[in-house]
């Protein structure tokens, strides 16, 4: 066997080897991902609103003086986003109306990025793409939408 051969012998088992492994990783069921996706991005949100009711006084001065989110007065902003980050995350964790939920924490991150932290548009990329998967894909099977949906419409 010449060193062109051992080399090509070589570079084909290697090639193989990647290529089980490629289809090993793509086997990883989906539903555990979504199921992941969701979870993850909900707990961000929600304790952020814990953290938000356990002083309301603070949260308020938050949004007053250092969101300053534009066109609400920081009273209602600070209402308005503690019971979204309170609410939603438990429809994308819960899968009930879970691209509901996602599509409102999609709009808060938008708001978030653009008018109060724009320098943090990396953790808001992560969270914008999970939001976005649950907003497109859907919550998938772990999830009472699915649930209802194969229930009740057929699907």
């Amino acid at each position: 066997m010449t060193a062109t051969t051992a080399n090509l012998t070589m570079q084909t088992s290697i090639r193989e080897r990647l290529s089980g492994v490629f289809v090993m990783l793509e086997r990883f069921p989906m539903p555990a991902l979504s199921a992941m996706f969701r979870i993850g991005v909900g707990a961000v949100f929600f304790k952020s609103g814990l953290v938000k009711i356990a002083s309301w006084d603070a949260t308020v001065g938050l949004f007053r003086d250092e969101y300053r989110v534009p066109l609400l007065p920081p009273e209602l902003a600070a209402y308005l986003g503690t019971a979204a980050e309170l609410m939603c995350p438990l429809l994308i964790v819960l899968g009930l109306g879970a691209r509901l939920g996602a599509a409102a924490l999609l709009g808060m991150t938008f708001v978030i990025q653009f008018f109060v932290y724009p320098e943090n548009w990396a953790e808001h990329l992560i969270w914008a793409s999970l939001l976005a998967h649950v907003l497109t894909r859907g919550p998938g099977p772990l999830s009472i939408d699915h649930w209802i949906a194969r229930s009740y419409l057929g699907r």
